[in-house]
């Protein structure tokens, strides 16, 4: 499930007079792209599927090498100040085992629907009880894992500047002290600031963050009421990637990759929910996705996470639909 679709005037006049003339422009494709998926514990689970035996798929059959690793807060610390990382540890070893590199999301907003997991104990504590539980819960995951070598990076929340999901408040100011928070421990690993792909000029998340991930949707549900809506593929050219990229660049001497590429389906509701594999594919195929990876290509940019490997195994597995699959490993070997 994707992201909301209230676009400013203020991003869409900054792209067309800042931008207009790359347009004309045909941004060089990267020699070298780095490919690597998203992977949530929980989603697989969603679907269904054991989500141990998927993770291990993904890294041997698939040949994934470059993982960005969801993990819920509430799931870790489900009662207070007892924290349970038996499932990280495993994911974190197996990755090793096979020398792929793991990018770790840690936070009260590592991304999934509906967004947020904060712990049912800590759910009626005022917002600044709830701000010192979740440092300390940080705190208690960078140390653990500070010293692995299979971690390459910290992101800090997921789109923690766009207000999308449940989620009990946002607050930038906090989002610094979680960044300053992560560097005093691990000053070695630089800390991503993740933000829209589809509203953003990704400028606050460069001032905070050492490097910004963005999305990359392009087929989507549009709800226009709870009960009506329709399928709507983003207008934007792949230059107004390049162009904030370079933005980017040339404002912080900042780097700029995709963390999110749209490789599974948006629908009216969460695909897991019994949407018929008819309806799932109205926004996502083989087609939808081989033509996603070719815009992505087009921006320049040279790393790339897919969003909804569990999907792509959830295909093969239970529907005899392997076809995504296997293109992946084009990608990926």
């Amino acid at each position: 499930m994707g992201k909301s679709f209230k676009i400013s005037l203020g991003f869409l006049v900054g792209l067309l007079v800042l931008f207009g003339c790359l347009q004309l422009i045909r941004i060089p494709e990267a020699e070298r792209i780095t490919w690597g998926v998203n992977f949530s514990k929980m989603q697989a689970e969603n679907l269904k599927l054991d989500w141990k035996v998927a993770y291990m798929a993904i890294l041997e059959d698939l040949g994934v090498r470059h993982v960005k690793l969801l993990t819920q807060w509430n799931a870790i610390e489900g009662q207070q100040d007892i924290f349970n990382f038996d499932d990280i540890d495993w994911q974190l070893t197996v990755a090793q085992d096979h020398g792929t590199s793991v990018l770790y999301v840690v936070g009260m907003k590592p991304g999934r629907w509906p967004e947020c997991y904060v712990p049912g104990w800590a759910a009626n504590l005022s917002k600044q009880e709830q701000q010192e539980h979740l440092l300390q819960y940080i705190q208690t995951t960078v140390m653990r894992y500070k010293d692995s070598p299979v971690i390459s990076a910290w992101q800090a929340e997921n789109e923690p500047l766009f207000k999308f999901g449940k989620c009990p408040w946002y607050y930038r100011e906090f989002l610094k002290k979680e960044v300053a928070l992560i560097k005093s421990l691990d000053p070695s690993r630089q800390v991503i600031i993740s933000d829209t792909g589809e509203n953003s000029l990704w400028l606050t998340a460069a001032s905070i963050g050492d490097v910004v991930s963005t999305t990359m949707y392009r087929k989507v549900w549009v709800h226009v009421t709870d009960s009506f809506g329709f399928y709507f593929t983003w207008p934007f050219p792949s230059w107004t990637y390049s162009a904030r990229a370079a933005l980017i660049r040339a404002l912080f001497d900042k780097r700029v990759f995709v963390g999110e590429l749209q490789a599974e389906p948006w629908n009216s509701k969460l695909f897991y929910d019994n949407v018929p594999l008819k309806e799932q594919e109205k926004s996502m195929n083989l087609r939808q996705l081989t033509a996603n990876v070719e815009y992505a290509k087009q921006t320049g940019f040279d790393e790339f996470y897919l969003w909804g490997v569990e999907w792509f195994y959830w295909l093969k597995e239970t529907q005899n639909k392997p076809e995504v699959w296997d293109y992946a490993k084009t990608l990926f070997q």
